[in-house]
């Protein structure tokens, strides 16, 4: 499988990308978006293993991350959802993609690309949300209930330290690497691709500590209000959604998508927690990659009925 890297210029900035495939192969390209805020594509790259069923597949580093510009002098106000918008539509027509492509985001990466399906984006034809929230409220309040659930030690050292202002010690990683092996990836140990996102984002957390905050379930950053709920029943693509049976991402967060989206679908992987294409990597990219081609079908069909 042939693959090959670049930059997008976006202003002053670059975007880096790695395409995997052909764009040139006839068939539409899926686009990646990775989560975070402030992550790298290093932990969704299986999703590249998709082109070898024929698809193109494009990843790439939001800027602030991996090998994109970094700005660690950037606050909250450079930091938007809009910012990361229009770094993707940029990103689309430096590719020449423009006129027909899929997108996947996940956790963060599918709040981003439900935000922009609901802009109705021309050339998008179908949107996969993979274990992402459909509001802030649902994630913090379904995250309480899980840590209610954590030995009461670890949960108490996660109070202790966020009351004081002292999540960057040791005791208190020690107490959130509890809560992610219950419900962020499972695998032990970590794959090596995932570790290196968590390693980026120790390298540089601007973006994931100025939009999120410190830790999964510790949301204190710019998006603690964020909510899109009242908007889904704009997207007019088709769209699939996933989750794991052991989320943070749980069932209670992904309800509203499931509710309100006109033409939506919804696999949960009874094996995974936040990270299917990692814990239960073949068959999630199966089901991804079957969707897309019924959605190509299905408009194939639809175009000759015409």
């Amino acid at each position: 499988m042939n693959t090959r890297e670049g930059y997008a210029q976006f202003g002053e900035y670059r975007t880096w990308y790695k395409v995997a495939g052909d764009l040139g192969s006839g068939k539409a390209p899926l686009i990646v978006l990775h989560g975070g805020p402030g992550c790298t594509h290093d932990y969704v790259q299986a999703f590249g293993d998709i082109a070898r069923t024929g698809r193109p597949v494009v990843l790439y580093d939001q800027i602030g991350n991996g090998r994109s510009t970094h700005l660690p002098d950037k606050g909250a106000d450079f930091w938007t959802v809009d910012f990361f918008l229009s770094e993707l539509r940029n990103l689309i027509d430096d590719l020449g993609v423009s006129d027909g492509y899929h997108a996947l985001g996940q956790s963060w990466g599918g709040m981003l690309g439900a935000e922009f399906a609901v802009t109705r984006p021309e050339g998008l034809k179908s949107l996969v949300i993979a274990n992402s929230p459909a509001s802030m409220d649902l994630w913090v309040s379904e995250a309480n209930r899980l840590r209610a659930a954590l030995p009461s030690e670890v949960e108490e050292t996660l109070q202790r330290h966020e009351k004081a202002g002292t999540t960057d010690s040791d005791d208190y990683n020690a107490a959130v690497a509890a809560f992610y092996a219950r419900h962020v990836c499972r695998v032990v140990p970590m794959p090596a691709e995932v570790q290196r996102t968590f390693d980026a984002i120790a390298d540089d957390p601007t973006v994931y500590h100025t939009m999120n905050g410190p830790s999964e379930f510790h949301v204190i950053g710019s998006l603690r209000n964020w909510s899109i709920i009242d908007r889904l029943d704009r997207i007019d693509v088709p769209v699939l959604l996933i989750s794991g049976r052991h989320d943070e991402a749980t069932p209670a967060t992904v309800q509203p998508y499931a509710d309100t989206i006109p033409d939506v679908r919804w696999t949960i992987f009874e094996n995974s927690s936040h990270m299917p294409h990692v814990e239960e990597k073949d068959a999630c990219l199966s089901a991804v990659a079957s969707f897309l081609n019924e959605v190509e079908a299905g408009s194939a069909q639809k175009r000759k009925s015409n």
